[in-house]
């Protein structure tokens, strides 16, 4: 999906984690056992790194130190993202709103206007999510899933994460290309005139270019013309300011564009085909059926979901370019702040938004899947088993907490309500027990309590203590 909601599976090779994603710890946790104090990671060797200052250093440098507990400590700073978009489109909205921009409240107001959605329309907007959320769909990858588990060499291994990561750059062409053209515009702003003036002369090329759909003419432009521009620029001027760090990015985005290419594509999956095993898999697959098919495996970018993300963002980018008063800017960062804590590469669970208007009154909800979380059964063993958890906010109620699990046809629900809801929690468990039998379901544990606290990620997911899937990543 867009950038927003759009949160696209890790790609492999991309980082260094043995899992997808993992969550985060919470300070206040009991159950914290890998992290002797959520204020500092212990290394091998006993020493201590510590983050007193938060994500910052003494210096107010960002520290890369150790990029898991700063994930985790962003996590813990960071606003449930329901509540942020409460704020935006709920009633206080009517108070933000005031605060907006004119480019700003026309976003938001389109975005609000896809809120307005029935049971039909809102399962598309839920399954356009999770289809952006994973990259890698389709009969495709899943024979090279399997391949990889199953590969005796390492070669193969590396070869099918080499053609995984062409696939994900040669998907984020359109993505790729707005950061080439965003950071060459950034450039030039931040130059002397007399430079900048000639280097949006290229970036009118580049632009030519994109929309000729010419990424080879494209890549000699920014490699022959663009980057010796620079390399004399930085070289008489001695700049090592915020256009030399736009020229960074540049390069990183360059080397996905080339990568992306259609040909560098070709060339990793005929490598694949190298391999006895692989190629009885992947069949005879010609270039030109396997182009159109890798295209069709990519998201719909007109779904509602994506839609959805795109108003959202493009409100978001114009007040983090300034626009709109400070309350108004200090919202969107909250907002992107959290989108992206519950899209790292460190949250093992999948995360969904759900925002809707119902009988009047809108909704913000977020939902985290955990398909393979665990449960002890009777004797104490843990049995494999799906748990959400979903985070309600309905206006003129109040914030919902309702964790669901489910294990072949036995469900437990535990919902946690506001004062005036858990008055009704008798009638309320009879009624979801009745569901749940109208629906050949077993009812396990069904409890309705008034809510002392929101709970934790890490409280309904504790499998993060245990230390199978976290990675303390220090570059």
């Amino acid at each position: 999906m867009a950038d927003l909601l759009g949160a696209t599976n890790p790609v492999p090779g991309y980082n260094t984690s043995v899992s997808d994603r993992n969550i985060p710890a919470s300070p206040n946790n009991t159950q914290l056992q890998n992290i002797p104090d959520p204020n500092k990671v212990v290394g091998a060797d006993g020493r201590t790194e510590r983050q007193d200052t938060g994500q910052f250093g003494e210096s107010g440098q960002i520290r890369y130190d150790s990029n898991y507990q700063n994930f985790i400590q962003q996590l813990r700073q960071n606003q449930d993202l329901s509540r942020v978009l409460s704020r935006l489109m709920g009633k206080e909205g009517t108070v933000v709103m005031s605060g907006m921009s004119q480019g700003i409240a026309e976003e938001m107001a389109k975005a609000m206007e896809m809120l307005k959605m029935d049971e039909s329309q809102l399962l598309n907007f839920l399954r356009g999510q999770m289809e952006a959320g994973t990259r890698f769909n389709g009969a495709l990858f899943a024979l090279l899933r399997n391949a990889y588990a199953r590969a005796g060499s390492a070669g193969v291994r590396a070869d099918i994460l080499n053609f995984l990561r062409s696939y994900s750059d040669f998907a984020a062409t359109s993505h790729i290309e707005g950061n080439l053209l965003r950071n060459m515009e950034g450039m030039a702003k931040n130059m002397p005139a007399s430079w900048g003036d000639q280097l949006r002369q290229l970036l009118a090329q580049l632009q030519n270019g994109v929309a000729a759909g010419d990424r080879r003419g494209n890549l000699a432009l920014l490699q022959q013309k663009v980057f010796p521009f620079m390399s004399e620029y930085v070289g008489q001027t001695h700049d090592l300011g915020t256009s030399r760090g736009l020229l960074s990015l540049l390069t990183l985005d360059v080397a996905r564009y080339e990568n992306g290419s259609a040909e560098r594509l070709l060339e990793s999956f005929h490598q694949l085909s190298g391999y006895v095993t692989l190629r009885e898999l992947l069949g005879n697959i010609d270039d030109e059926s396997l182009l159109m098919l890798l295209k069709n495996s990519q998201f719909n970018q007109n779904s509602p979901a994506a839609l959805f993300a795109d108003h959202l963002a493009a409100a978001a980018a114009r007040a983090l370019r300034g626009e709109g008063n400070a309350e108004v800017q200090q919202i969107f960062r909250q907002l992107v702040a959290a989108m992206l804590v519950n899209e790292s590469v460190y949250m093992p669970v999948n995360h969904l938004l759900i925002p809707m208007e119902l009988d009047g009154r809108r909704l913000f909800s977020e939902l985290w899947v955990d398909a393979d979380a665990e449960k002890k059964n009777g004797q104490g063993q843990g049995e494999r088993c799906l748990k959400l958890l979903f985070k309600v906010d309905v206006q003129e109620l109040g914030l919902f907490d309702i964790i669901l699990t489910s294990r072949e046809k036995e469900v437990d629900i535990h919902i946690s309500c506001p004062p005036r809801v858990s008055e009704f929690s008798g009638e309320i468990e009879t009624t979801l027990s009745q569901i749940l039998l109208r629906n050949n379901l077993t009812p396990g544990g069904i409890s309705v309590r008034r809510m002392e606290r929101p709970v934790t990620l890490t409280e309904v997911f504790p499998k993060i203590f245990e230390g199978k899937n976290s990675v303390n990543v220090k570059v």
